[in-house]
């Protein structure tokens, strides 16, 4: 029985020793989820309005100027930006991502996945990993962006994306990414990201007829890929902030999980115990029994 009782023993000291892994990996993420909240929040209102701005520029300038990045044509090559994190013990959070971005592949684009015409730009080296490994053809200079996160290097995907988009070497540019509610909740998001989008029927009242000074296509092309670079950067930050908030929940679920195994454990404990006690008692009384008879 005694060997019994080490081996759950044994069970306890690791469960308290891994749940004081989880907890100071939850109190660090909270600390680290405080600021990607900050930076999304700021960001976001700024970067809205940008987008609403670039899609009405869009609109109303439609044949006026040339805009090589709201240039519609077929989608026989096409590029998926996926925002994923670079480590792991973050609930769903990678995976769902993952999935997002196949699901857009296979319904939106299976003849273009079909003809070898599909890559993927991982930011993130989960995505880097995974589409690497499953063999998609990979943009592989931008994943590791969240070592040292900047707009800099936001820019430099961005810059990629639209370049490519403007030589023809896609006809369309998807981006996967989490838009970051809550510490508990994440939106896991596919929308088109080139060409520019134009504003739509339901939106048309929203138009707004711009005055551009001093020239309207020089203005679009200094406005336009700024206005890119800060919807790439805004998405990236949302994904910093979701993959914080869905690690501190995957870390709180893991510690009160520890906590119910840690009861059951010690009322295992109590219990091989007891019966190991009752056991000595019996096997005392029996001799003290055997040598009175």
């Amino acid at each position: 029985m005694s060997g019994a009782l080490k081996e759950v023993r044994t069970r306890i000291k690791s469960v308290q020793s891994t749940q004081q892994i989880t907890k100071a990996m939850k109190m660090v993420s909270a600390a680290k989820l405080r600021r990607a909240q900050d930076a999304i929040t700021q960001m976001r209102p700024y970067a809205h309005k940008l987008q609403e701005m670039l899609s009405n520029i869009v609109s109303s300038s439609e044949g006026d100027v040339s805009m090589d990045l709201a240039a519609e044509r077929p989608a026989e090559k096409v590029l998926i930006i996926i925002v994923t994190s670079d480590r792991g013990l973050c609930g769903g959070y990678n995976s769902n991502l993952i999935k997002l971005a196949k699901q857009v592949i296979h319904d939106k684009y299976a003849e273009q996945f079909s003809k070898g015409n599909v890559q993927v730009l991982p930011i993130g080296k989960k995505a880097f990993e995974h589409f690497t490994k499953n063999n998609f053809k990979v943009v592989n200079q931008f994943w590791d962006m969240f070592t040292g996160l900047s707009f800099e290097k936001v820019q430099a995907a961005a810059k990629y994306a639209m370049d490519a988009f403007a030589n023809k070497e896609f006809d369309a540019v998807e981006l996967v990414f989490s838009e970051f509610k809550n510490a508990a909740t994440q939106q896991f998001i596919a929308e088109p990201f080139l060409p520019v989008q134009k504003v739509s029927d339901t939106q048309s009242a929203k138009k707004a007829d711009f005055i551009f000074e001093p020239d309207k296509e020089a203005l679009i092309a200094e406005l336009m890929p700024k206005i890119l670079n800060t919807q790439l950067y805004k998405a990236v930050l949302d994904g910093n902030a979701s993959e914080h908030g869905a690690r501190m929940t995957a870390m709180d679920k893991a510690s009160e999980n520890a906590n119910e195994l840690l009861k059951s454990l010690k009322i295992s404990y109590n219990r091989a115990r007891q019966a190991a006690i009752t056991t000595e008692l019996t096997e005392i009384v029996s001799g003290a029994a055997a040598l009175q008879g």
